[in-house]
């Protein structure tokens, strides 16, 4: 028979970002837990709201199967003494299985007798395997934990229904003073505590209570009630799906409804009025045909439609306040100059163990100018760096930012417009802090960029510098973000910059720019290079390139991050190559040969007068010409290369490497190491698979 199983755990309200999260852990955690239990089932459903997670799950096996197996035991020499009777060992292994030792079999097992004994499991009733889902609950790990009563649990929010049907049958469990039945919670405000008769009605039961508790017919209705408003209005909504998101998960019966305000608002920058309706109110903004914003907002509220002009204006009186600060931090900031924003900088401190955020731009300026001019900017593109980086961080001693934190940069783009910067120079300010996310937005100008680079670079030199590094998953100043960041900028850009090992550059730059540094920049550089390499691992983790291709190009002495990224792009593109095996088999012969010569590369000199063979002379004319061409790219590289695979295959028939005479054996290992040399610039193409 194919049963139908209902788990509801009804809780306090969640917080909005929580919910989502926290039914994907339960449908894991049970899903988990059944397949371990060895029963069987069609489906899993999902249903979340602020007050409560459910899983409804379909055509659930009766029951666990039977399982017979053979157990193995000791040995029969120490399962007997020397008069045939049995030891404590063989009493104490039967004993644990539930046996005696009547039940004792012989096997031989690789010429030795072993002792056996035959099991037959019954297996557990479906409704008996969930009775164990309280450990699988309790077990479930929030961003944050509440504890309630006296009790020792934590939990998301404090526990205050459980719901366990199977069919029409409840599975008893508690948790703590809570147990499961069938009775379940309508809305807070409109509905009323209710019994489902059996698990496949639980939908219906909580529609019928004011609940719609699938999410995703939740949020649909919303859409769909927003929709339906702003083709009243022949309005445009800004639909922002993380808070779309956000309203979904504060509501279990919504209803939306327009709201508005005073005109003279409109006055702020559209980043001010939407930051102030959707982060503090949760309100979506509304445009004319244009994309102007319009003096309306739209709004969800978790009920009906009884009383709504009231929710309306509560709604709209809430807002004003909000922006009545706004049009007051606004004028006000206009009255002091970017100069004075950028002095009192001196005062903010960006960590105590570093410096103040004035100190830090005065860095960062310094880096960006490095890097600007390894990037060819024109001198006109390297003044407006220089000026982007010395005031790019004014705004944080701005009222607006002060208490809307999340407008940094934004504010100071619309700032230094106001105040007379050039355009690329605001627009600098904004776009230093992309990315914002493992998969945010890229900076669009080239002088964002480079300043978004060195910011980032800076934060990560600095904290490294004081031992102040990312372990685990402990990394409370975002640096792992920070330097995916800038890898993504730069494959974007395809931009070469030594960024491997850039500290040899920036500590002059520093001392010449007489910027005085308290902290040691060479300190942990072979971990800030390892850092860097982890994130270029992470990017092409995410595009499914194998691993040994990525470790391949990673275990690398290229200090160039664009060089890197197009080695790994390079030998994914030509894996499938028909020479592919036979051309890394080559040029791997040639790096394991040339590990037995410990020279550096610029000691090494070959000698055309100890040759012995033409394949010599072959290799040192092919290889000397490689060289000399000084291909640009990686893939022209690699691609030289492989055209040597004849070349290597002769060389290696025709000479004994490891020859008994010093001279002759130094010069091939010099002709293999030079060549070793060139190919390591592809990465270490040892650690490839190739079948």
């Amino acid at each position: 028979m194919a049963n139908t199983y209902l788990l509801e755990v009804g809780v306090e309200e969640m917080p909005a970002h929580v919910v989502t999260p926290s039914i994907k852990q339960l449908h894991e955690r049970v899903e988990k837990y059944l397949k371990e239990q060895r029963i069987t089932f069609d489906s899993i459903q999902e249903f979340a709201t602020p007050r409560r997670m459910a899983l409804l799950i379909r055509g659930l096996s009766d029951k666990q199967p039977d399982i017979d197996e053979s157990v193995k035991g000791p040995a029969k020499k120490i399962a007997q003494d020397a008069d045939g009777n049995w030891t404590k060992a063989a009493i104490g292994f039967t004993r644990g299985q539930g046996a005696s030792v009547e039940d004792i079999e012989f096997k031989e097992v690789k010429g030795v007798e072993y002792v056996f004994v035959e099991k037959h499991i019954a297996g557990k009733t479906v409704a008996e395997v969930l009775q164990g889902l309280p450990a699988v609950i309790t077990s479930m790990n929030f961003p944050t934990l509440m504890k309630w009563g006296y009790n020792n649990l934590q939990f998301i929010r404090p526990i205050r229904w459980l719901v366990s049907l199977l069919n029409e049958e409840v599975v008893p469990f508690n948790i703590l003073d809570v147990e499961a039945g069938r009775e379940t919670q309508g809305h807070r405000f409109l509905g009323h505590p209710v019994e489902i008769a059996k698990a496949d009605d639980y939908e219906e039961t909580l529609n019928n209570d004011f609940v719609i508790a699938d999410q995703t017919k939740r949020k649909e209705l919303i859409k769909d009630q927003i929709t339906e408003i702003i083709n009243e209005n022949n309005w445009q909504v800004d639909w922002d799906e993380d808070l779309l998101e956000e309203v979904n998960n504060l509501v279990e019966w919504p209803t939306a409804f327009a709201g508005s305000f005073d005109e003279k608002y409109l006055a702020l920058p559209d980043p001010v009025l939407i930051t102030s309706m959707k982060d503090n109110q949760r309100f979506f903004c509304v445009r004319d045909e244009d994309g102007n914003l319009l003096s309306h907002f739209i709004s969800v509220r978790n009920g009906n439609t009884d009383y709504l002009d009231n929710v309306i204006k509560g709604n709209e009186r809430v807002l004003v306040p909000r922006l009545e600060d706004a049009q007051f931090f606004y004028q006000e900031d206009q009255k002091l100059t970017i100069d004075q924003y950028v002095e009192r900088l001196k005062k903010v401190s960006f960590h105590d163990k570093i410096s103040s955020m004035y100190d830090k731009m005065q860095r960062v300026a310094v880096i960006a100018n490095v890097l600007g001019k390894q990037l060819n900017l024109s001198d006109e593109e390297l003044a407006d760096l220089d000026r982007a980086a010395h005031i790019y961080k004014f705004d944080l001693t701005t009222q607006m930012v002060g208490e809307f934190a999340e407008l940094q940069g934004i504010m100071g783009e619309i700032y230094a417009k106001l105040f007379g910067e050039k355009d690329d120079v605001a627009t600098a300010i904004r776009e230093h802090y992309m990315p914002i996310s493992a998969e945010g937005e890229l900076p669009q100008t080239k002088i964002g960029a480079v300043l978004a680079i060195a910011d980032k670079l800076d934060s990560i030199m600095s904290f490294f510098a004081v031992d102040m590094i990312p372990s685990g998953s402990n990394d409370p100043y975002a640096l792992r973000r920070q330097a995916f960041g800038i890898v993504r900028i730069i494959a974007d850009r395809g931009w070469h910059l030594p960024l491997l090992n850039i500290q040899s550059e920036i500590i002059p730059a520093f001392e010449n720019a007489e910027i005085n540094v308290s902290f040691d920049l060479n300190k942990n550089s072979d971990e800030v290079r390892s850092f860097f390499l982890d994130r270029i691992k992470q990017l092409f983790h995410g595009q499914k390139v194998r691993h040994d291709i990525i470790d391949a190009a990673t275990d690398t002495r290229q200090n160039d991050i664009a060089n890197v990224l197009e080695a790994i792009q390079t030998i994914e593109d030509h894996k499938n190559d028909d020479n592919f095996k036979e051309d890394i088999e080559a040029l791997t012969r040639v790096l394991r040969i040339a590990k037995k010569d410990n020279r550096p590369v610029n000691e090494l000199a070959v000698d055309p007068n100890l040759f012995e063979n033409p394949s010599e002379n072959k290799m040192h004319t092919v290889v000397s010409e490689l060289l000399k061409e000084d291909k640009q790219t990686v893939s022209e590289n690699f691609a030289a290369l492989r055209t040597l695979t004849p070349i290597i295959s002769e060389y290696f028939d025709e000479n004994m490497i490891m020859d008994k005479n010093e001279d002759i054996r130094k010069n091939r290992l010099a002709q293999l190491s030079i060549l070793a040399h060139q190919a390591s610039l592809i990465g270490n193409l040892d650690n490839l698979i190739v079948k």
